[in-house]
């Protein structure tokens, strides 16, 4: 006991202070990617998910909501895409993950305002997870927001098992039809105001399965989301990100 005090004394307090403070991403961490130049079509077929589109001006243009930060673009075209450290990349619009290589909003990505939210949450804040085809990535980052590190309770979040009690709904993976109902049924079940939290690329858009056929695309599909977390997976400071957008406390969003 005593060691664990002395350490404690030693070291500090070591949880994050964010969002209090910025969180600094570690060197190299791939939080988004970000068109700087001009291109081809060609530039299309870079991306296995489908993520990059040239318009008819030559504008690149990324959804972020298909991106998997693999790397691929920036390996092949240095030149034209670029690797950005950055932890907040949540968007409360699908249309806000779409960005072109000037740095202009797509069509649609300036509809949304934080009035159009279906409520706001300011009192502590209970999460139902459910995963409805991940492939688990998420789920290990998601796990990662109890630890002291993140505590997430600091912050008043708590998850719940039952959706009777939630005011969040935290959904992984593109929505497969078996979990569609179950899906369905514990978004039902929430009482109001609620708030839908798609986290991760698959549920953003469907990633890989969208692309196979395997699902009909993201979590929007099947139910109205109020937040967009893209990454695959993201990180417990983007989910973070993501849940402070969705009740309210935070109003920044991604970065162009």
């Amino acid at each position: 006991m005593l060691a664990w005090l002395f350490r404690g004394l030693r070291h500090g307090v070591v949880t994050t202070r964010y969002p209090r403070r910025p969180e600094a991403p570690p060197p190299g961490f791939r939080g988004r990617v970000v068109a700087s130049a001009a291109g081809g079509p060609e530039l299309e077929e870079l991306c296995p998910t489908g993520a990059i589109r040239v318009a008819d001006d030559g504008r690149v243009v990324i959804d972020r909501g298909k991106c998997i930060l693999c790397g691929a673009c920036a390996e092949a075209k240095p030149e034209v895409f670029v690797l950005v450290s950055d932890y907040e990349t949540a968007s409360r619009r699908r249309a806000g993950l779409v960005a072109a290589a000037d740095g202009r909003a797509t069509v649609g990505e300036l509809r949304a305002s934080l009035g159009e939210q279906s409520g706001t949450l300011r009192r502590s804040t209970h999460i139902r997870h459910v995963d409805t085809g991940s492939d688990g990535a998420e789920e290990w980052e998601i796990q990662a927001l109890t630890n002291p590190y993140y505590d997430m309770q600091r912050l008043g979040f708590f998850f719940t098992l039952s959706p009777r009690h939630a005011d969040v709904l935290l959904v992984t993976g593109g929505v497969t039809p078996s979990m569609r109902e179950p899906l369905l049924r514990a978004f039902e079940a929430m009482p109001e105001p609620r708030a839908v939290v798609a986290v991760g690329t698959d549920a953003c858009s469907g990633g890989f399965s969208a692309a196979a056929g395997e699902v009909a695309g993201g979590v929007d599909e099947v139910l109205p989301v109020d937040v967009y977390v893209p990454g695959s997976p993201p990180a417990p400071i983007a989910i973070l990100h993501g849940l402070l957008l969705a009740t309210g406390v935070l109003t920044r969003e991604a970065a162009a």
